[in-house]
């Protein structure tokens, strides 16, 4: 890792724990959720994760790959076209750190090679058996999410998500990646019922006990619909999930609006840490 991309991993390092820490989303691709298209170009990309950084977020997250429900897959040459002159864009742009959103170790390398810190994996190193490597040998930061393949409303839906994390962390030792360089997520919105989605969020104090920094990716996600009244993907909802999360221990944030939760976040942590 040069000098310059391991001073941004350890400045981002230092900062989780001591402030709330908000990811700002990038999506390089043509069918996400919320902002499928609008990102592909370079240039649109790079005006935009200006404005995210103007707006207050610490690290960039891109990616080349929608993982909403039902999305298609995407093949890894489709993917690299998407994020690599992206990123390559961005990396000599940015003050702030760069993500990975990525369960593929040939993306994961590229994008390490041009200057990300952090590879986002929603499938937390057990769908590419080459990706816990790629990331020990750049010593980045791996952030290990739970999913499953379906959804099953019968399980103890924290039962599984640990179940998951130890298996993804023994991966992760075996392969060298350093605990410290360890973000989990429960993977909210991800194989969930709306109700597993609530109690992963009600119950996520439960996870504490890994000690380790979690991530919440509540963003714009349609289970808080049923929440709301109906209002899908809304900004309020959002914002008050995510306060929920980072009350019951959450320090990292990966959203779209980056500036609201910058605010609510500051205040948040202005009150219970005066």
């Amino acid at each position: 890792m040069r000098e310059a991309v391991r001073a941004k991993r350890d400045g981002f390092l230092r900062k989780i724990g001591r402030d709330p820490v908000v990811m700002g989303i990038l999506n390089v691709t043509p069918d996400s959720f919320f902002d499928g298209g609008r990102f592909a170009d370079p240039a649109a990309a790079l005006t935009h994760a200006e404005k995210l950084v103007a707006a207050g977020c610490d690290i960039v997250d891109v990616g080349g790959e929608s993982t909403r429900p039902g999305a298609a897959a995407v093949p890894t040459a489709d993917e690299l076209a998407r994020v690599e002159p992206v990123l390559s864009v961005l990396a000599g742009r940015l003050h702030v750190p760069l993500s990975i959103d990525t369960s593929k170790a040939e993306i994961a390398a590229c994008a390490l090679r041009l200057g990300a810190i952090m590879v986002n994996d929603v499938w937390g190193l057990q769908r590419d058996a080459r990706l816990a490597d790629v990331v020990a040998a750049a010593e980045a930061i791996i952030v290990i999410m739970h999913n499953r393949a379906s959804k099953d409303e019968t399980i103890d839906i924290l039962a599984d998500i640990r179940s998951f994390f130890d298996r993804s962390l023994g991966l992760a030792r075996a392969a060298g990646i350093p605990e410290r360089h360890v973000i989990l997520d429960p993977g909210i919105g991800f194989a969930k019922t709306s109700r597993q989605n609530r109690e992963a969020l009600a119950r996520l104090a439960e996870l504490k006990d890994y000690d380790l920094p979690i991530m919440v990716g509540v963003s714009r996600k349609a289970f808080l619909g049923s929440l709301t009244d109906g209002a899908e993907a809304s900004l309020v909802g959002t914002l008050a999930a995510n306060l929920a999360a980072v009350a019951a221990g959450a320090s990292i944030f990966r959203v779209h609006d980056v500036a609201e939760h910058v605010a609510a976040l500051k205040v948040f942590h202005t009150i219970r840490q005066p």
